[in-house]
């Protein structure tokens, strides 16, 4: 188990209190969540199961439930949040998919975490739940030869409760309209290329969580504010429990325990990345979309300065930047680890 500093009995009560209330506050923005296909009884023990919430990503599915079918996963949690591009329809057909509707406000339910933290409780107790974006894929030590469950079986077999992934900005060489993304096509065969180092990290001394900042975004869209650059640390994967409550995004959780998915001792602990195909030639249109929303953090600060960089068509590639191989190079870049998984 980590190590764990002994804090004062009031900053744990503190953090005991908004546990408990971020949980109530998912029971109650879960009653704006309409069931469209719940097939949750089909969940079997021991199934691994994903969690998302998204609108209007139809073109992107096919693939992105390939990925994971692949890893193992046993069944997909999906929030529709008033998709008009025949998203719902389709994940209705899936058959390990059980599916929710709501056209409450993403910005008001905390970006879709309140509805997410509601179906984990309701279904996730007792499961390995890996929350994600759709434009996020999950890679760590071995994927290409060993199913997800051979890494939550040794995780278990640790006691450790989280695992944490790094968010890779995957992007071309060139201009994003350049080459159009087709519906259900792989979008590494176009975003191949990544930032190996330009990466800056702290500690968050209340969570425990690491925060990491930077990549082709923060190149790109936030040079001259760095510190308003979004986070890449991301701890998607979690056995989890009732009491259990996302934070922050998947960017941290309480029990605090759960952050500290790092050595602190001076060796490594196993970790993945999330490979993020968000810069495909649907991105102009998407920031546009998201931007007229205004459902994002921080008022869409975020979503302004994509809509803003993407006026000058940029190119993310550098002389630095690397294409994409297998996870052993990103091991050799210290980007994910085997830890003492063999």
């Amino acid at each position: 188990m980590p190590r764990l500093t002994r804090w004062p009995i009031w900053k744990r009560l503190r953090r005991r209190a908004r546990r408990q209330w971020l949980v109530a506050r998912a029971a109650n923005r879960g009653r704006a969540l309409r069931p469209v296909m719940d097939r949750t009884r089909r969940i079997g023990a021991g199934e691994i199961l994903v969690f998302m919430t998204l609108r209007n990503e139809l073109p992107r599915l096919p693939y992105f439930f390939a990925h994971y079918r692949r890893l193992g996963i046993g069944h997909f949690l999906v929030v529709d949040n008033a998709s008009t591009d025949g998203s719902a329809e389709w994940l209705a057909e899936q058959p390990d998919v059980s599916l929710w509707r709501t056209e409450a406000s993403y910005k008001e339910s905390r970006f879709g975490m309140d509805w997410l933290n509601c179906l984990l409780r309701r279904h996730g107790s007792g499961h390995w739940c890996l929350t994600v974006d759709p434009d996020e894929f999950l890679v760590y030590p071995h994927h290409d030869t060993r199913p997800l469950q051979a890494l939550t079986d040794w995780l278990d077999a640790g006691e450790i409760r989280s695992f944490s992934a790094m968010l890779l900005d995957m992007y071309p060489k060139g201009s994003l309209a350049a080459e159009p993304y087709r519906p259900g096509q792989d979008p590494f065969e176009i975003a191949r290329w990544f930032d190996p180092a330009n990466y800056t990290i702290r500690k968050n001394s209340e969570y425990g969580n690491l925060w990491i900042q930077g990549g082709p975004r923060g190149r790109a869209f936030f040079a001259d504010n760095p510190q308003n650059g979004p986070a890449l640390n991301k701890i998607p994967l979690v056995r989890w429990e009732r009491g259990y409550a996302y934070v922050s995004s998947t960017h941290m959780l309480l029990p605090r325990a759960l952050n500290l998915v790092y050595d602190q001792d001076g060796g490594e602990k196993a970790s993945g990345c999330l490979l993020h195909a968000k810069f495909l030639s649907t991105f102009v249109q998407k920031s546009a979309e998201e931007l007229t929303r205004r459902q994002h953090y921080a008022d869409s600060q975020e979503y302004r300065a994509y809509h803003s960089g993407l006026q000058e068509d940029p190119d993310f590639w550098c002389a630095q930047s690397c294409e994409l191989q297998d996870w052993r190079q990103l091991e050799d870049l210290g980007l994910i680890s085997k830890g003492n998984w063999a």
